[in-house]
């Protein structure tokens, strides 16, 4: 028999984890959504063959449920949710900074729940995924949220307190790496070359660098010691980054998105 999933709230991370399960095989009749306009869910029928339905209807007939509405908004979906997921239902949670018991004590008692973090790669099947099991989860759910954001990028598993860390370094990750092209094409632009030269020069640089750090198994010291010769351009690049803190002002970053996550657990939205 086969196995229905539902995207319940399907935005950008929705509709990229859909589209990436099609591609990787599932069949789109076994696939439902929800959206809040009715605008969206058709357009999402059209584009995917999907079904749409109400968020009730899902948790009623879905075998499992793919939460990815925003953290705020979850509260509400689950008290429409409840009355209709009997505990056999897997549930999957996309929602930054809300821990597993939050859906376990709203749901009905032995509910298995998945959390997972990805992120905006998922939209070019490059997404990190960041799954961890609540307390009714087994291999078995975990092995099928894998399979399921396997279909956009990779994934690892981590104990659910390392969760907002994780938040911090690849939920949020990508914005980093698009700051500092941001940062890097306004000097290249200040060094005299064109906005798109310079956007293309940084890019594919950090295309390769990012393949170098995946593939070749060496520490990043030392793939960096590798451009840094004795007196050169790079040690003095290297040098103001360090007298501008560089490396400081990114850990005081990544703790200040951790704590942020930990603060949308507890329920602080302001």
């Amino acid at each position: 028999m086969s196995q229905k999933v539902a995207v319940l709230g399907t935005g950008k991370i929705g509709e990229a984890l859909l589209s990436g399960m099609i591609r990787a095989g599932w069949a789109p009749a076994d696939l439902l959504v929800t959206a809040r306009r009715p605008e969206r869910a058709e357009e999402l029928r059209t584009r995917y063959g999907v079904s749409p339905v109400t968020n009730t209807e899902a948790a009623k007939t879905a075998d499992t449920l793919i939460l990815t509405v925003k953290p705020q908004d979850m509260g509400a979906l689950l008290d429409e949710l409840a009355p209709h997921v009997p505990a056999d239902r897997l549930v999957i949670s996309g929602a930054a900074g809300i821990p597993t018991s939050f859906f376990e004590e709203r749901l009905t008692a032995g509910t298995p729940v998945v959390r997972v973090m990805t992120n905006t790669p998922a939209l070019v099947d490059e997404a990190m995924s960041v799954i961890s099991a609540g307390s009714h989860a087994t291999e078995q759910h975990l092995a099928h949220a894998e399979e399921i954001f396997g279909a956009v990028g990779k994934t690892l598993r981590v104990p659910e307190t390392q969760q907002d860390a994780c938040t911090a370094l690849s939920g949020s990750g990508p914005a980093y790496f698009f700051y500092l092209v941001e940062a890097m094409t306004d000097a290249g632009i200040l060094l005299g070359l064109p906005r798109d030269k310079a956007h293309d020069l940084i890019v594919q640089s950090a295309i390769g660098a990012a393949v170098m750090l995946r593939d070749s198994g060496e520490h990043p010291v030392k793939l960096r010691e590798n451009v840094t010769s004795p007196a050169g351009t790079t040690i003095n690049a290297i040098r103001e980054l360090e007298n501008h803190g560089v490396r400081a002002a990114l850990i005081a970053a990544l703790e200040a998105a951790r704590d942020r996550s930990r603060e949308l657990a507890s329920g602080k939205k302001d």
